[in-house]
């Protein structure tokens, strides 16, 4: 098995800067972490819904950037999705704790939530 696909958080900001059209972040978290603030752009899907969503991940145009609070869960996240055949998913290492570490904004609400 192939180890999982990181960006860190100057990785993600970066391609933020880009205006990268492609790039898909998605908060994993709970929505009791979700109301703390999220990464600017992201929308919402809690961890245990993944599998519901599979058809989700499956546009190819699109990189997906998965986090949660420090990397671990969505990191995992990522490899079941790697399981699946979904190669196109990129976790964000250290989650929102190092992404608000390196002093990036943190907003109050997401753009949306995944149905």
């Amino acid at each position: 098995m192939f180890p999982v696909k990181e960006l860190d958080v100057t990785d993600l900001s970066d391609k933020f800067e880009q205006n990268t059209n492609n790039i898909e972040l998605i908060d994993i978290r709970t929505p009791a972490e979700v109301a703390q603030g999220v990464i600017p752009n992201a929308l919402t899907l809690p961890m245990h819904m993944i599998p519901l969503k599979l058809d989700y991940f499956t546009d190819t145009s699109k990189e997906f950037v998965i986090y949660c609070r420090t990397g671990s869960r969505s990191a995992q996240a990522c490899m079941f999705l790697n399981q699946q055949g979904i190669n196109n998913v990129s976790n964000l290492r250290g989650g929102i704790m190092s992404w608000a570490r390196s002093g990036f904004q943190i907003e109050r609400t997401p753009v949306g939530v995944i149905r």
